[in-house]
């Protein structure tokens, strides 16, 4: 019967003989043009196959009833296992649609008709729409997936309690971070764009991870590459950036108010030190009133102290305090008499009975030992800070004597 005059049920059970005929070539067709398709384990081109044979018996059940188009997707991608939306793409989708669609239009064409042909040439594009359809839900459950598991890994930097699964969990987000890592700690802005932030961070050669706790925004920040890389590797590239300079440019992301950054640390492993060095400064920051925006924890470490906080108290003796302990009782005495003096060269001078530039050559000395200048008022309140806490601490490791 020539195809002209056959008609609507004619031209339907026609079709019906010729699936399964239709499957077998387009599988073959499959395999001599798509290279992937050939390369996948025999699973997966099961798979596949199965994906193109609901295509096509999806086509006949819609070319009797067009009404049927909303459950395009679910007959041809439903046959498929879920983890075949991770193997393959949507350009690889479509690759898939377009050799089913030419094989059955080749047969069309011979044998179906024109109206036969227009039919799978409107079917071919509503596919089109569902596979895309099907992917962007993939994807924005991928993302939602994502973010609670962003959210996990950072809730578990700030607390300090790892498992075993941490690793796992920070390589399924794809965190490229292999060097240094630092926390830095701000208000939530209104609205947060998330991708604009990350885009921010790679242009710095920098990884980020994002959480927002109620009004609080924290970044954990980490190098793509470590700073102390040899000369002959950095070559045709830009310096690494200091965390104070990528805090400086991430700045604008958060919300008003002060802005921490915590100190750096060798790893994410131990993120968690730099995250509570940033919590705690961000939690007292009000109270220095000109606070640069970001600052550094450690130059908050006198009113972190005053708040009770251990790693702050730590940090002042055994950075200052300790240290210029150990190298000479003459610089700590310098340092006390100065800072005692109201930073006064002549009164230090005459209470240690030396000339003034004896003073100013031991408080460069100080400064060579441990990093901080005294003659900075900031830094100056930061040493007395070390210097109290420090004799307390030894007052209290002191032996006290048994009565005779």
């Amino acid at each position: 019967m020539a195809a002209k005059s056959r008609t609507k049920a004619e031209t339907l059970a026609w079709l019906r003989t010729i699936a399964g005929e239709l499957s077998t070539q387009t599988l073959k067709r499959l395999e001599d043009t798509l290279p992937w398709y050939g390369d996948m384990p025999p699973s997966r081109r099961s798979a596949v196959g199965l994906v193109a044979q609901a295509g096509i018996s999806s086509f006949i059940a819609w070319f009797e009833d067009p009404r049927s188009t909303p459950w395009i997707a679910a007959d041809v991608f439903g046959a498929a296992p879920r983890e075949l939306l991770r193997s393959v793409s949507l350009q690889q989708t479509l690759q898939l649609i377009r050799v089913t669609v030419e094989v059955v239009e080749d047969r069309v064409v011979k044998d179906g008709g024109e109206a036969l042909r227009e039919a799978i040439l409107l079917y071919s594009r509503e596919i089109a729409f569902a596979a895309a359809d099907v992917y962007a839900r993939a994807a924005e459950a991928r993302g939602l997936w994502d973010a609670r598991l962003e959210a996990l890994v950072v809730d578990s930097i700030l607390s300090g309690e790892y498992d075993d699964e941490l690793p796992s969990r920070i390589a399924a987000l794809g965190w490229h971070g292999h060097g240094e890592v630092a926390v830095l700690v701000g208000t939530a802005p209104k609205q947060l764009d998330v991708d604009h932030v990350r885009r921010a961070a790679r242009h710095m050669h920098a990884d980020v991870l994002i959480g927002v706790q109620g009004n609080r925004l924290v970044l954990v920040i980490g190098r793509s590459d470590p700073l102390g890389r040899e000369p002959e590797e950095s070559i045709g590239t830009s310096p690494a950036l200091t965390f104070m300079e990528i805090a400086t440019q991430l700045e604008p992301h958060f919300g008003p108010g002060h802005l921490v950054l915590g100190h750096e640390v060798p790893n994410l492993v131990d993120a968690s030190k730099s995250a509570k060095a940033a919590l705690a400064g961000f939690a007292v920051a009000r109270s220095w009133r000109h606070a640069p925006r970001p600052v550094h924890a450690d130059d908050l470490l006198p009113e972190r102290a005053l708040a009770g906080d251990p790693l702050a108290r730590a940090t002042l003796v055994h950075r200052i305090y300790r240290p210029l302990q150990a190298h000479s009782t003459e610089l700590l005495t310098t340092l006390w008499s100065y800072l005692d003096n109201g930073r006064s060269l002549e009164a230090t001078a005459r209470e240690l009975f030396v000339h003034p530039n004896t003073v100013r050559y031991r408080l460069k000395r100080v400064s060579d030992v441990i990093g901080w200048d005294a003659t900075g008022a900031r830094e100056a309140l930061i040493l007395q800070a070390a210097l109290i806490i420090g004799s307390m601490s030894d007052h209290e490791h002191t032996p006290r004597r048994r009565p005779s």
